[in-house]
């Protein structure tokens, strides 16, 4: 649950909480990509140093270990606070000649060995429930910049149609 603390202007100041924790906003993420800081800094170190809340990657975590083996992912990494699991959508953009873009979601060659992945909607959520994600992110498509101005309205836009393409260059069709 948020709760509003304070704002001024359009600046807010909150508290939230979660089962794991609470946690106050606006607040730095530490990002654990693979349910590791790099530079060697353990769980013990982040609460040391005050972090309330990591960031871990569904896409890499999904690749690299394998979520249905890591299963909870608080315990994997000795980490008893809130972690956010982003949706994968960052590799769509990050990926994109690793990846295909159809209606039902996104076709990956992994990054890795070269297997197929396919993520969609339902697969990220599947992944970031088997993770044992406290804050799981809806799957999003993060729009390259610069972008046709079209193609970024209409990719914000839920109602617009849907995502379709491949080859490094995505559009939608209605």
């Amino acid at each position: 649950m948020y709760t509003l603390l304070k704002n001024d202007g359009t600046a807010r100041r909150g508290k939230f909480e979660t089962v794991h924790g609470t946690f106050q906003t606006p607040c730095f993420m530490n990002v654990g990509t693979a349910a590791a800081i790099k530079g060697g800094i353990s769980s013990i170190d982040l609460k040391d140093l005050k972090c309330q809340v990591e960031l871990c990657n569904t896409y890499h975590l999904h690749v690299k270990t394998g979520d249905k083996i890591i299963r909870e992912l608080h315990r994997f990494m000795n980490w008893d606070r809130p972690i956010l699991t982003d949706s994968g959508g960052f590799q769509v953009f990050s990926l994109a000649k690793l990846r295909k873009i159809k209606e039902e979601g996104v076709y990956f060659s992994s990054h890795i060995d070269g297997h197929k992945i396919f993520m969609g909607p339902e697969e990220s959520m599947q992944i970031q429930s088997n993770l044992g994600s406290t804050i799981a992110m809806a799957f999003d498509e993060c729009v390259e910049n610069p972008a046709e101005h079209e193609y970024s309205k209409r990719s914000c836009d839920p109602l617009a149609g849907t995502l379709q393409g491949g080859n490094g260059a995505a559009e939608f069709t209605s």
